[in-house]
């Protein structure tokens, strides 16, 4: 199925982009990506073709963009290994960006181009999307932006919430009460959160509701202020659970969506939202769409090579 793809040059000046170092680069995005029909219109290059490929090439022109913003000196062949997805290509660039200090002092930092783009999103939006597979720090780097956000004072509290899709399993046979449950599904939060804050300081938080960790259902009917907000697993929501949540974002608050949608538990002929969300919102000013792919897994190595081998499915 072709699809287009209108790729806005927003965070730098577009000439800073189009003749970086008096390159060529839209005709280096050709070259690397002869499969798709590509041109450039001012601060816009637009892009025809499969699906999978344009979201790649959205993804590498994120990449030049921002490295581009970081005063990076970028010759032709570091260009060319971008398009070409080359990571290893990229350590030379960053160390990683430092978010925060965590437990022990340890060093929370978003390690991977695209956990960066996460980041610098905050910095002129107040939601952002961050959408890729498993093990890209998509839930890791957004807790680290909200414990940082708390700590400043810059809101008042933290909640944390995702849908409580059965994935297979009942809830209904699970021992305990609801919240004991519901415990399971938000533990990925905990342990994110353990990693950050001491163990003391975090149970009086969530004792006094400063963080907050609920399902999606929870949040209906609320007016979410001064808080950082983050929706997780966004893939398992309906159209209406999306849009209930992204409609509770008050005054002074930052909302998150993360999600993967190569991992929807829905019931069949059921439309993710978050898959609708991110094409009818992605041009909204004060909303940021940042895609990761599996060069930003930064779990165990055999992991990008099973989302590879499932990718050719």
């Amino acid at each position: 199925m072709v699809k287009k793809l209108e790729y806005f040059i927003k965070e730098i000046h577009p000439i800073d982009f189009l003749k970086h170092n008096d390159l060529d680069i839209i005709s280096l995005i050709k070259k690397n990506f002869p499969k798709l029909k590509i041109i450039s219109k001012g601060d816009r290059i637009i892009a025809d073709g499969d699906d999978s490929m344009l979201l790649q090439l959205r993804i590498r022109l994120d990449t030049i963009v921002i490295l581009i913003k970081e005063n990076q000196n970028l010759d032709q062949k570091t260009i060319e290994a971008i398009l070409k997805g080359n990571r290893d290509k990229l350590v030379n660039f960053f160390n990683g960006k430092v978010i925060l200090y965590g437990v022990g002092k340890k060093t929370i930092k978003a390690h991977t181009i695209n956990q960066i783009k996460i980041v610098d999103a905050f910095e002129n939006n107040d939601m952002v999307f961050a959408i890729g597979p498993a093990g890209t720090g998509k839930t890791f780097t957004g807790i680290a932006l909200a414990v940082k956000a708390l700590k400043e004072k810059r809101v008042k509290k933290i909640i944390l919430t995702r849908p409580a899709v059965e994935a297979g399993e009942s809830l209904g046979f699970l021992p305990g009460d609801m919240k004991d449950k519901l415990d399971p599904y938000m533990q990925p939060l905990y342990d994110a959160l353990k990693e950050m804050i001491a163990t003391q300081k975090l149970n009086d938080f969530l004792k006094r509701g400063t963080i907050e960790i609920a399902p999606l259902a929870f949040m209906r009917g609320r007016t979410l202020d001064n808080a950082f907000v983050i929706l997780d697993e966004g893939q398992n929501t309906t159209h209406n659970q999306m849009k209930m949540f992204l409609t509770r974002m008050g005054n002074n608050a930052k909302f998150m969506i993360n999600g993967d949608p190569g991992q929807i538990d829905l019931p069949k002929k059921t439309s993710s939202g978050l898959n609708e969300a991110s094409n009818i919102l992605k041009n909204i000013g004060g909303i940021k769409m940042v895609f990761l792919d599996q060069s930003d897994v930064i779990r165990h190595q055999i992991v990008k090579k099973i989302i590879s081998a499932y990718k050719k499915l």
